[in-house]
């Protein structure tokens, strides 16, 4: 554990030496409300491991439709489930900018829509067996030059999803998140998440039962800029169970290209 931390001890150091342009980049389980400039394209890549041996990895890639007013994207995780591991549900997304094209404006607001394909497994969990659909409104404020927060809110409906014995019923789900951003360096990033949610399981046919859950997640991220005009974007937190989460622990690598 001691040389993983002095590890990333000299990615830091070596971020901070090396980086020119400040971060304008995703929080790690919240949306910043900022979309992809004309002609940037960026790849996210996300891993989460939780204490019980269970993960999840996505691939995210972002791209604007001909200006920064029109956003597509796609999400692809692959998760391990207990001896399980294989593609889950995948995601088709759109954002729109609402508020927020010009660089001197503090607020901005991208609400998104997304598709959920049933690309994953109900049998092991790794997939509702049905298709969803997905709104989240993500809105980010600039308080200073050292201070940005991120906010969003959003819900999830599922017409006849299965649990793993194929019973269905519509399900819904609800999620509200915060995160503080302090701009320690231009590009060194200190941040802390809030992140709860409300989410129904299918428990018998046209029966289902809500589930809680909310997480604190402290981390870090910084920049290495390169020559090339690429940005790429490492990061590391803690995501900790609290309230119904309580006793949940695990680690969240995040690592970002953008050009």
């Amino acid at each position: 554990m001691q040389k993983i931390f002095s590890i990333i001890l000299c990615l830091v150091f070596a971020g901070c030496v090396l980086g020119q342009n400040a971060i304008e980049d995703n929080s790690f389980l919240l949306e910043e409300a900022y979309n992809q400039e004309k002609g940037v394209i960026q790849y996210i890549n996300t891993f989460w491991r939780t204490r019980d041996g269970n993960w999840s990895y996505t691939f995210t890639n972002e791209m604007p439709i001909k200006t920064q007013r029109h956003q597509f994207s796609y999400t692809i995780p692959f998760l391990k489930n207990g001896a399980t591991k294989r593609l889950g549900d995948v995601y088709i997304n759109y954002r729109y900018q609402l508020k927020g094209m010009k660089e001197d404006e503090k607020v901005s607001i991208s609400p998104r829509f997304s598709v959920i394909l049933p690309t994953g497994k109900y049998q092991n969990e790794t997939g509702t067996g049905a298709t969803g659909f997905q709104f989240n409104f993500p809105v980010s404020v600039k308080h200073s030059k050292k201070i940005v927060t991120h906010w969003n809110a959003g819900t999830t409906f599922t017409p006849r999803a299965r649990n793993i014995l194929g019973q269905r019923a519509n399900t819904k789900g609800f999620n509200l998140g915060q995160s503080t951003v302090w701009l320690a360096k231009t590009n060194f990033n200190v941040l802390v998440e809030t992140v709860w949610g409300s989410n129904e399981a299918v428990i018998g046919a046209k029966q289902k039962r809500a589930e809680y859950s909310f997480l604190v997640n402290p981390g870090i991220r910084w920049a290495w800029n390169l020559k090339s005009g690429m940005q790429i974007v490492p990061g590391i937190a803690v995501p900790i169970g609290a309230g119904p989460s309580r006793g949940e622990r695990g680690v969240f690598l995040y690592l970002s290209f953008e050009k």
